[in-house]
């Protein structure tokens, strides 16, 4: 007596489960290998608080590091409305309010699940240094609401403090040359390397209390108050750095207003206004400042309408001389040196200033993270272990349905 329709159909689809199920185990087991998942992504922010304004910027970074350092990009930058927190001596309260909005667009920019963890901090330069002298006691509070405004967002607050002038100029130049390239550069072997031939570039700064000039020595360098030493990608560097305190294009207007009546605007802005930072040489600089200071009032609103603040307009003049006695008379740059003076505001879509620099130097401190490992194997292996598994499923399902539904009369 043979078989019943019914144990024929459930017998061979018991067949197909155990070829196909074995099948998919022989698949799940060949070519399977350790592979490494892209390193996570860390976040960091700090706070410029200058004399004249407040920016915040946040960065990133891969988890793990090249050499000790991380690989640090801008991810956004935020100008914090109002004048500088010095300027809020009276009601440091405000100081603190003013943060606000930047720390509320950062929130939007940090995964939730990455904020606790976030290093934040607030370095505050020579506005606040000058405050400290005149009033040590309201540059506490005004700290202190700050500090106060950033710990009521979920982020690592590492604390609020003055840079020193070296400090500031040092980051800076780790700044400058990060981004252009002398400290490490991507090679077309796919890894970071240190540019060999590349020269390590000085750094200038004038702020709106202070001015820095930071660069590395061919010599040795005797003073060592004006010595800074760094480690970056693995390489050490001795560098020369020196802030003039009052000699900032705000500063430098309380000390000329006596005299000259006039005021100042940085390095970059007012050469920028005067089309001069295209590698002019000195001379072509020269005769372009004076061409523009000699004109009449009424000619230069004629010529620049666009200039809304009449101030402004007038600052441009004397904060031009300012720039080119400071360069020329006080940092010694002649014709033959002037091509070596570039003026920028931005670097590879990244702004240019000590806070990029101090989270660069930070990164030596924060633990690289090892890759995350998990097991893998080729794509088309891994679609047809899933066919199988699918099929080995299927084939079950139906025959139970068979063995439970099925009743042939």
């Amino acid at each position: 007596m043979g078989s019943s329709p019914k144990a024929v159909a459930v017998g061979c689809l018991l067949a197909v489960i155990v070829v196909s199920g074995i099948i998919a185990l022989i698949l799940a087991a060949v070519g399977v290998k350790g592979v490494y998942l892209p390193p996570g992504t860390k976040y960091g922010m700090v706070f410029d608080a200058g004399s004249s304004h407040t920016a915040l910027y946040i960065y990133q970074w891969p988890a793990d590091k090249e050499n000790g350092t991380g690989i640090v990009s801008q991810a956004e930058a935020c100008t914090v409305q109002g004048p500088g927190i010095s300027s809020y001596a009276e009601n440091p309260a405000n100081a603190g309010a003013s943060l606000r909005a930047c720390l509320d667009k950062a929130m939007t920019i940090i995964p939730v699940e990455q904020q606790r963890e976030t290093p934040t901090y607030l370095g505050a330069t020579a506005g606040m240094r000058l405050l400290r002298e005149q009033n040590s006691t309201k540059a506490d509070l005004v700290f202190a609401e700050v500090s106060k405004t950033i710990q009521q967002y979920p982020v690592d607050f590492r604390g609020a403090r003055i840079l020193t002038g070296n400090e500031e100029g040092s980051f800076g130049w780790i700044t400058i040359n990060y981004l252009l390239e002398t400290l490490v550069k991507f090679s077309f072997a796919g890894k970071w390397i240190r540019p060999q031939s590349a020269e390590v570039l000085g750094a200038l700064d004038l702020g709106g209390a202070s001015t820095q000039i930071t660069f590395q020595p061919s010599g040795t360098i005797e003073d060592n108050s004006t010595k800074v030493f760094f480690r970056l990608y693995g390489t050490n560097y001795s560098v020369y750095t020196h802030s003039y305190l009052c000699y900032g294009r705000d500063q430098a207007l309380k000390m000329l207003l006596a005299a000259l009546r006039k005021a100042f605007s940085g390095f970059y802005y007012t050469f920028y206004f005067l089309n001069l930072t295209n590698g002019q040489p000195l001379s072509v600089i020269n005769a372009t400042i004076w061409g523009f200071c000699t004109k009449g009032w009424k000619e230069l609103q004629a010529s620049f309408p666009q200039e809304e603040s009449h101030s402004r307009l007038h600052n441009y003049c004397p904060s031009a001389f300012y720039i080119l006695t400071l360069l020329h008379e006080g940092y010694k740059f002649d014709e033959q040196m002037w091509s070596s003076i570039h003026f920028r505001q931005q670097a590879a879509d990244t702004d240019i200033g000590w806070a990029l620099g101090y989270v660069l130097n930070l990164t030596n401190m924060i633990p690289a993270e090892a890759p995350e490992q998990v097991k893998g194997q080729q794509r088309g292996l891994w679609a047809a272990t899933i066919f199988f598994i699918v099929l080995t499923a299927a084939a079950a399902l139906l025959a139970i349905l068979i063995q439970c539904l099925w009743n042939p009369t």
